[in-house]
């Protein structure tokens, strides 16, 4: 990791004050995770991506948010993105006196689709990028796995495609797998949402070794089937470790799962839920646009990239920053020095 100037002021605690002014734009994508037999290992990044803006400003914490959970988020220092900012600045050794955030949500939260672990990555690349700092994907990776309390989703979010977590000698490392082109997914969205906390609450302690055993022999095979031969996603996406303990929690999804694997489909539980992912070719996915699930919105998606910088602004330029809502064209403006939107 390689710290260049900041463009600041050195503070009584040795720490470089970020100077008002400075902005930065970054782009994070939706994930999915598990992806089946994958439990806790795996994770997808997907073609759906939010844009967000961080500014220093004089002081305090000002926040302009719209879309999806904007009137239940705090608008304070405890947003998951500032908090995630902060942690990171720190770590960089740098402070700013005041921080603007401006996004528009758009992926749903608690609908197993890495919201929060987008609002994290966001976060920390953000900081990095006020920082003015050459940071790496496994520096993002250990602030966001010990933020956010697993690395399934924040891999996939921090590397893109598709990706294997796990735990090494030197800590949490990813494995980034090869996916076939011809390979897209399929997302049922729930109007409802479902808190991980409360669906990691009902798995068991431990599983049949028979069933554990089982479950690895499709997990190895999904990594194989995202490769090189989609048709065997239906086999390899067959899970006994915890889709089946969460089923209480989400029948409706479950019952969804269910009738699309009846139909051939290489569906599963996103995450912890209660989203519903189908892998497939693309080409047999679209057929799924216009399938009627009551309760659920569908939406085609990509292989999703990796979270990046769009773009930074030092003093001395415009005070002013403009992000593009990649799905709705609407723009925020961002704060002048003083943190007053213009």
């Amino acid at each position: 990791m390689a710290l260049q100037g900041a463009g600041g002021a050195a503070g009584s605690s040795g720490q470089e004050v970020l100077s008002p002014g400075q902005s930065v734009t970054v782009e994070v994508p939706a994930t999915s995770a598990n992806l089946g037999a994958g439990f806790d290992c795996f994770g997808l990044a997907l073609d759906w991506r939010e844009r967000v803006g961080l500014a220093v400003i004089e002081k305090g914490y000002q926040i302009e948010m719209s879309g999806e959970g904007a009137a239940e988020l705090p608008r304070d220092e405890s947003h998951l993105i500032i908090r995630s900012a902060l942690v990171g600045l720190a770590d960089l050794g740098v402070r700013a006196p005041g921080l603007w955030l401006g996004c528009r949500n758009t992926i749903p939260h608690g609908r197993g689709l890495g919201s929060s672990s987008a609002a994290i990555v966001a976060g920390l690349l953000a900081a990095a990028g006020l920082a003015q700092a050459q940071v790496t994907p496994d520096w993002l990776l250990g602030h966001a796995n010990a933020i956010e309390g697993h690395p399934d989703n924040v891999a996939a979010a921090v590397y893109g495609g598709f990706v294997l977590a796990y735990e090494g000698r030197a800590g949490v490392r990813v494995a980034q797998g090869h996916i076939d082109s011809s390979i897209g997914a399929a997302l049922f969205i729930p109007e409802t949402s479902l808190a991980t906390e409360a669906a990691r609450g009902l798995l068991p302690e431990t599983v049949p070794h028979v069933e554990a055993a089982a479950n690895s022999g499709r997990a190895a095979l999904l990594v194989h089937a995202m490769a090189s031969e989609p048709e065997l996603l239906y086999e390899a996406t067959h899970d006994w470790l915890h889709q089946g303990y969460r089923g209480a929690a989400m029948p409706r999804s479950c019952e969804l799962m269910k009738s699309l694997r009846g139909q051939g489909f290489a569906a599963v539980i996103s995450g912890a839920g209660p989203s519903v992912l189908v892998l497939g070719r693309q080409a047999d996915l679209a057929v799924l646009q216009d399938q009627q699930a009551a309760g659920f919105s569908v939406r085609l998606s990509g292989i999703g990239s990796a979270a990046s910088i769009l773009g930074r602004q030092v003093p001395g330029g415009s005070d002013h920053t403009v992000m593009e809502s990649p799905e709705a064209g609407a723009s925020l403006r961002g704060p002048t020095r003083s943190g007053q939107l213009r």
